[in-house]
């Protein structure tokens, strides 16, 4: 069978390559992927693959059943939605929106997915069970489409034994693999704080309350969340990127905002320390006769990989690309919403490299001169297809 797979690779190379290109350059933001979603529903009916939309809004949900479908169900994902971002690349096929580009590869996840749908649509008589396609929206946003999509029932016909989804990676080149048992990535909340006091002239500091003092004292003492109340072995970020202080080198604001992220890999931590940024955020404003508003609405939780699942796929990914093209990944602080799918089902996220002779001078994810080497994605469409094929023959 992996001759048949490797020559279905082949066939379907410059059609998912089409997929990429024409994807990347009509990009659309998190929960309005309406045409990406179009799109993907009118290569599932050329094919004669079910499907059901509009799960969460934009999200697909495709089926291929082989003999016996309720022998055994597996679940592959992959995210649509692209970031606010204006592309610099010299791409052919950059950008058509000067405002949106695909700068963390879900262009390439969703059309190696496609692929991956269409050459297991090929040989599904071969199949004992159900493989599910999940094409998701919303992953750049919380509250995330994974959440959105399992809350909509996306299983609710059907529950997969277990869920695959794979991430392109510009730190390892075209043609690898990279897994990791275990915590793999962090949990993610926002922080939105609003400072409120009573401005007025900066040469009359005295009949104000200054918000902006209060605002630097907060975030000064926010910094012993990590370093006094949080474990010394226990990874944690926090980080304020937005500060707003709508004033002048002589008016003290009326109001200051800060926005920020917290990241850690503990759960319980995680609950602990919101509450710790809360009351060091109050006690903080009101020392300086300022009074806060908070936003910490709940974000997305760790991503933790099942380490059976896991250990079995990067077995089966050595078959494919071979031994010493397979990585072993490091956790990261960054996040993804499929921990929501981590949660509840048997899992495994992994990443394949993408960097090749063809974009040498890429930028990191999320950057506006992103580039995807297009060599790279027979490996996650092919990768990915063995992976399902192995799961639903594996008899362990």
């Amino acid at each position: 069978m992996k001759l048949k797979i490797q020559e279905l690779n082949d066939k379907f190379a410059n059609q998912v390559i089409g997929y990429y290109q024409h994807l990347h350059a009509h990009p659309e933001l998190s929960f309005i992927e309406h045409k990406t979603a179009e799109f993907i529903v009118s290569e599932l009916k050329k094919n004669n693959i079910s499907y059901q939309d509009k799960i969460a809004g934009t999200g697909i949900l495709a089926r291929i059943e082989g003999r016996n479908p309720n022998k055994r169900v597996i679940a592959l994902r992959a995210d649509m939605d692209a970031l606010p971002i204006c592309e610099i690349t010299d791409e052919p096929y950059k950008s058509t929106n000067s405002k949106v580009m695909h700068a963390c590869g879900h262009d390439a996840h969703t059309s190696c997915l496609l692929g991956v749908a269409m050459m297991l649509n090929e040989i599904k008589s071969s199949i004992e069970g159900t493989i599910l396609f999940v094409f998701q929206p919303g992953e750049e946003k919380a509250p995330g489409g994974a959440r959105l999509m399992l809350e909509d029932g996306v299983f609710k016909d059907v529950q997969p034994e277990l869920i695959i989804a794979q991430h392109v990676s510009v730190d390892y080149p075209t043609g690898t693999m990279g897994f990791k048992e275990g915590m793999i990535m962090a949990s993610a909340d926002e922080i939105h704080v609003k400072v409120h006091g009573k401005g007025g002239h900066g040469a009359l500091p005295h009949l104000c309350n200054d918000t902006v003092l209060a605002s630097a004292s907060t975030l000064v003492a926010l910094q012993q969340v990590k370093s006094r109340l949080c474990h010394p072995l226990t990874p944690m970020v926090l980080t304020f990127g937005r500060i707003v202080a709508d004033g002048a080198q002589n008016i003290i604001p009326h109001e200051v905002q800060l926005s920020g992220t917290l990241r850690t890999i503990n759960e319980q931590w995680r609950h602990e320390a919101k509450n710790h940024i809360q009351r060091i955020i109050h006690d903080t404003c009101t020392a300086h006769g300022c009074s806060a508003e908070i936003e910490m609405p709940d974000g997305y939780p760790c991503v933790i990989n099942d380490h059976s699942i896991t250990q079995k796929a990067k077995f089966f990914a050595q078959e494919w690309v071979g031994k010493e093209q397979v990585v072993e990944l490091e956790m990261r602080m960054t996040s993804e919403d499929f921990g929501f799918f981590t949660q509840q089902y048997p899992s495994c996220f992994y990443r394949f490299g993408i960097k090749g002779a063809s974009n040498q001078d890429t930028g990191g994810l999320h950057s506006a001169n992103f580039k995807v080497d297009l060599d790279a994605l027979k490996i996650g469409t092919g990768g990915l297809a063995w992976l399902a094929w192995k799961f639903m023959t594996d008899n362990d």
